[in-house]
């Protein structure tokens, strides 16, 4: 399958599972499933076919593991970053003791300011590695990453979850709990 056609039904379905289902007459449940033959269904009335085998590799080959599939395939959702209201079901988890968050250079000195704040989303959404809060900075402009203090933050009281896809997420972030962090450097 085309590298592009991948990337293309990827955002597609990011739009669709993560904020308007509406959009094409799609239903998600209270934890933010849909059936997947509804939504290939609807898809499909709507001008936007995706066959079941071009799904199913978006779904297991997506490298941030955006979307989660039941385990009998019958029903799928976006794992976090919704803009409609889902109950995802997250477990509140202690974080490690250092989380990162990439952004655009030109946000930096507005986000030290006042912060992280979830926006649209429900979460702010922190990585556990420099590498990936890198990579998430850079589709922004050139990237910057700022380091979280979510042991002194989990300290002070306030929650963490993690993602099924491995994201961290919490409310907001503080300017206390945030500083620049070295971008990693490239081997080779």
């Amino acid at each position: 399958m085309p590298q592009d056609l991948i990337v293309a039904t990827s955002k597609l379905l990011s739009y669709v599972l993560r904020h308007r289902p509406d959009s094409i007459g799609l239903a998600l449940d209270a934890h933010g499933w849909a059936d997947t033959g509804e939504l290939l269904a609807c898809l499909a009335a709507h001008g936007k076919p995706v066959e079941r085998a071009l799904l199913e590799r978006v779904v297991a080959d997506n490298d941030k593991q955006r979307f989660a599939l039941s385990e009998d395939g019958s029903r799928i959702r976006a794992s976090q970053g919704h803009s409609i209201a889902v109950d995802l079901q997250l477990r509140e988890a202690e974080p490690p003791a250092v989380l990162y968050h990439g952004t655009a250079s030109r946000f930096l000195k507005a986000i030290l300011a006042s912060g992280l704040k979830a926006g649209a989303r429900h979460h702010v959404h922190l990585s556990a590695d420099l590498q990936t809060a890198t990579r998430v900075g850079a589709r922004h402009g050139f990237p910057v990453v700022l380091r979280v203090d979510a042991a002194r933050m989990h300290a002070d009281g306030i929650a963490f979850y993690q993602s099924d896809n491995g994201v961290w997420l919490t409310a907001g972030v503080k300017p206390k709990y945030l500083s620049q962090a070295p971008l990693p450097t490239r081997t080779g």
